[in-house]
């Protein structure tokens, strides 16, 4: 691959990511809301965090933004759908009634709980991971995005990500994505669907 090719394709990711976050920042506008919350979903190196990092960084309002990522919350390699109900519960859930919220995270490397966090819910609510639009907490976001990204692109983000330590589990965690895109339909409960390269 020429240098030249190399460099257009995270130009090309950046470019979808940043017209993304500025129709998802109008949209947060129009909620004309003081806390919305924005949920983000989408396949393992979709772009989530990314995206979530970028709204985030231009947020239209003064104040503090709370961003809560699934990658903390989920209990080990199969806990994906655990780590959603976990995020619904404990933290969208709380929010949505103006109450607040408190998550454990989860340390991967002792695989136990390790801290609480809280979550205001008089503040905006970023919440991103994969399997995170469900029927259930679908109702509890203001705005609901689905990354869809091809996966050469989305398995080469996420190994170069979090190296040898996700390859062995790949696959593993891919099926657990399925069952979601199966049983959930993301998609169809996003306001938002954004594609990137």
């Amino acid at each position: 691959m020429s240098s030249e090719s190399s460099r257009s394709r995270p130009d090309a990711l950046a470019r979808s990511i940043q017209r993304a976050a500025e129709q998802i920042l109008d949209a947060v506008v129009a909620v004309d809301a003081s806390n919305p919350a924005v949920l983000i979903d989408g396949r393992s190196g979709a772009g989530k965090s990314t995206l979530a990092e970028a709204l985030v960084a231009q947020w239209p309002r003064v104040g503090r933004v709370q961003l809560v990522a699934l990658d903390s919350i989920y209990p080990g390699w199969d806990g994906l759908a655990d780590g959603v109900a976990t995020a619904t519960e404990e933290v969208l859930r709380p929010h949505a009634r103006g109450l607040i919220g408190v998550w454990q995270r989860w340390d991967w490397e002792r695989s136990e709980p390790a801290e609480a966090h809280a979550v205001d819910p008089s503040l905006p609510l970023i919440v991103e991971g994969c399997g995170l639009l469900t029927e259930k907490s679908a109702s509890l976001g203001d705005i609901r995005v689905w990354i869809e990204s091809p996966l050469p692109s989305r398995r080469a983000r996420a190994l170069a990500r979090d190296g040898e330590l996700y390859r062995p589990h790949w696959e593993r965690w891919a099926r657990q994505e399925a069952v979601h895109l199966a049983l959930d339909a993301p998609e169809s409960l996003a306001t938002h669907v954004v594609r990137v390269p």
